[in-house]
């Protein structure tokens, strides 16, 4: 009796997503448009700040000149605190489309750059003259780091409030030993990355004999940023979407990898 063939691993790609946990829909449905799968890592997960520190601090934040919005978690959060609208001649930005979309469903028109991160922010002509003018930063335990010195040294008063702690979670074994027998079986793998903390989370927990395969994992960052700390981290095939979107990094991954 002829002995049969193994079968062929599939064509598809999957896609490994580091968004913190129960945050993957977006990225799971743009993979699905491309006819690819998602594996959700998850190595962190959201935890908003709700004690009087925090509120007082968005109050001051929110009454500011200039007030922006780093992330999508950053407006969620901040709405459960704070009702959040325009006052009259207060500019509001977001670092990103996601951003600036999670506050028109509450109903605030945010200017939003086209370069997607905290250089195409700064970049934006509402922080070009912020000498003597209060900016509120409202965002994450340890979010957006460069904004905060790029705006003290334009001469702007900060008001930082951190409105939400991204928290490490543990990956379960099973996730890892899915991705190892996958990987020896031939089936294709690439990783969004839209956060370096996330991705420093993930490494920390990588298994040692599952190390070596994982860095060879293809990559598409969501900024230059991203790019360089994921050749930092040991990634040596990386490339570059123009957004943290994950219609974005779904098409760049397509150009890339076809």
């Amino acid at each position: 009796m002829p002995t049969l063939a193994p079968p062929e691993p599939p064509t598809a790609w999957t896609v490994l997503s580091l968004r913190p946990a129960g945050q993957h829909a977006g990225l799971r449905d743009a993979a699905a448009r491309a006819g690819w799968r998602l594996l959700a890592l998850s190595p962190q997960r959201i935890a908003p700040r709700e004690e009087a520190g925090t509120r007082h601090a968005l109050d001051a934040a929110l009454a500011a000149d200039v007030v922006v919005f780093t992330s999508p978690n950053a407006v969620r959060c901040a709405a459960r605190l704070h009702r959040l609208r325009v006052r009259r001649g207060q500019a509001v930005l977001a670092v990103g489309d996601g951003t600036r979309r999670a506050l028109a469903r509450l109903g605030v028109d945010a200017q939003a750059p086209q370069r997607m991160d905290s250089e195409g922010l700064l970049a934006l002509p509402a922080l070009q003259r912020v000498r003597g003018l209060r900016v509120g930063l409202v965002t994450g335990i340890g979010g957006r780091d460069r904004l905060a010195p790029a705006l003290q040294a334009r001469g702007a008063r900060v008001l930082r409030a951190d409105v939400y702690a991204r928290l490490d979670r543990r990956i379960p074994g099973a996730r890892w030993d899915a991705l190892a027998g996958s990987l020896a079986a031939g089936h294709r793998y690439w990783l969004a990355l839209s956060s370096g903390d996330a991705l420093q989370a993930c490494l920390a927990q990588c298994p040692p004999d599952a190390r070596e395969g994982f860095l060879a994992l293809p990559v598409v960052a969501a900024s230059a940023r991203l790019v360089a700390t994921a050749r930092e981290a040991g990634f040596a095939q990386v490339h570059a979407a123009n957004s943290a979107r994950p219609a974005a990094l779904v098409d760049a991954a397509r150009e890339a990898f076809g």
